[in-house]
């Protein structure tokens, strides 16, 4: 979810991308130096409720790498809102940190401008090896057949959050598992001014999020082997419509949540408003809003039949942030040494309990901590049926023209307009031809 905010610019990314070349400031051509060997500045994006409860969080554990290496951190928690640009700035101006976070849905963006430092099996064995990761975080850090641009630091996964109080007044005993379920669960729900299913209409790169699930349980992928957009593939267009048609057919997502863009739908679930909602990690944002464990639960993303999976069984992007290093860094050893620290097994246990994320070390993964019902689901979600976005360079500009399209879809619904299989190719067909200029 931290991903969904910085949509807005993300198509810039390419741009740069082309514009910049292999550019990523001064010194891109090098692999960096060792001239500033017992400092490092480290970019830390926003994961906690606030960039102070950040600082607090991460001040400690920057210490306790001081205290082993005798190298200082010099922290910047940037907030989501703000960080692309900066780090788009960085590779163009060369003035960027030694080591930062990034968006995973950014690695294929960032990986093409040259800026980053590749994770090759030399890079990855002075970290303790690829091997200690999660294949799919690894797959979600680089385009396929590269180097990563990015090692894993935090994963996350989608997962259906229901309020057992709503359910139970609407007669209903379990959360749904396919979505001809969710929807006749959801007509029986969606009365007297509550609905079953909340959405975040208004924001890109959360409806990019859920097309793409339902793109792979109908046999999209979206762009073909080449990177080339395949948006009105008939899959495609068969996804983006029945994500709609929860509101335009199915009428169990409430009109308003066209404009959605600002977690609201997460507030209506808190309100008893909303059944269900479709999410990363939401236990301490209904803690925040006043509910207490035993108000909710939790399960797998619908599919259409049968169980997650693979493929067609798909229920879940690949979601986290991942820890970058700037190539032209003056203190090349000390930023693999930092790498290694944050994603060693007991900083991986440490910082994820924290921020309510999955660890993408495997070791790691195996702690109690996380077997938690809710976190069980993401975990098990992220091992057995969650894929990583489409890793292209122009993966950014996907995320806009087609969030976008989905968007327009959403206040269609919601003004009564017709959502058609007609009017949905011809959203993403404006999208594919807005990728092409």
């Amino acid at each position: 979810m931290r991903a969904f905010r910085a949509a807005a610019t993300l198509a810039v990314v390419t741009a740069l991308a082309a514009a910049t070349g292999c550019g990523g400031g001064t010194s891109t051509d090098s692999a960096g130096s060792n001239d500033s060997p017992k400092t490092l500045t480290y970019w830390a994006s926003n994961q906690g409720p606030s960039i102070e409860a950040d600082k607090k969080i991460l001040t400690p554990e920057l210490e306790k790498f001081e205290k082993q290496t005798g190298i200082k951190v010099k922290l910047e928690v940037i907030p989501w809102s703000d960080l692309l640009n900066r780090i788009l700035a960085a590779t163009t101006s060369g003035q960027g940190p030694d080591v930062l976070n990034i968006g995973n849905t950014w690695s294929a963006s960032l990986q093409a401008t040259g800026a980053l430092l590749p994770w090759d099996r030399k890079n990855f064995d002075a970290i303790g090896g690829r091997d200690r990761f999660v294949d799919s975080a690894v797959a979600s850090a680089g385009a396929e057949g590269k180097d990563p641009a990015a090692v894993p630091l935090y994963s996350l996964a989608y997962a259906l959050y229901y309020n057992k109080k709503v359910f139970a007044e609407a007669g209903i005993s379990q959360p749904p598992a396919t979505w001809d379920q969710m929807v006749a669960d959801g007509r029986k729900i969606s009365k007297n001014g509550t609905w079953a299913l909340g959405a975040e209409g208004g924001n890109l790169a959360n409806n990019i999020h859920q097309v793409f699930v339902l793109g792979k349980q109908h046999g999209a992928d979206f762009f073909d082997s080449s990177a080339k957009p395949t948006f009105t593939s008939d899959g495609a267009v068969a996804a983006v419509k029945q994500y709609v048609d929860f509101m335009a057919k199915d009428k169990i997502v409430a009109p308003g949540n066209a404009e959605y863009a600002q977690n609201q739908s997460l507030q209506d679930f808190a309100r008893g408003k909303t059944a269900m909602v479709l999410w990363q990690a939401a236990a301490s944002t209904f803690a925040a809003q006043g509910m207490k464990p035993a108000d909710w639960g939790v399960a797998p993303v619908p599919v259409a039949a049968g169980a997650p999976g693979t493929g067609r069984n798909t229920n879940s992007m690949v979601a986290g942030i991942n820890m970058a290093v700037f190539k032209n860094t003056k203190n090349i050893d000390g930023a693999k040494k930092f790498v290694k620290f944050m994603t060693s097994d007991a900083e991986q246990k440490l910082l994820n309990t924290t921020y309510g994320s999955i660890p993408p070390v495997k070791a790691a993964q195996q702690d109690p901590a996380f077997s938690a019902p809710d976190l069980k689901v993401l975990r098990d979600t992220l091992a057995t049926s969650a894929a990583p976005l489409p890793q292209v360079p122009s993966e950014s500009q996907f995320e806009t023209t087609v969030g976008t399209a989905v968007k327009d879809l959403w206040a269609d619904a919601a003004a009564g307009r017709p959502v058609t299989t007609k009017s949905v190719k011809a959203r993403l067909a404006k999208a594919e031809q807005l990728m092409q200029q």
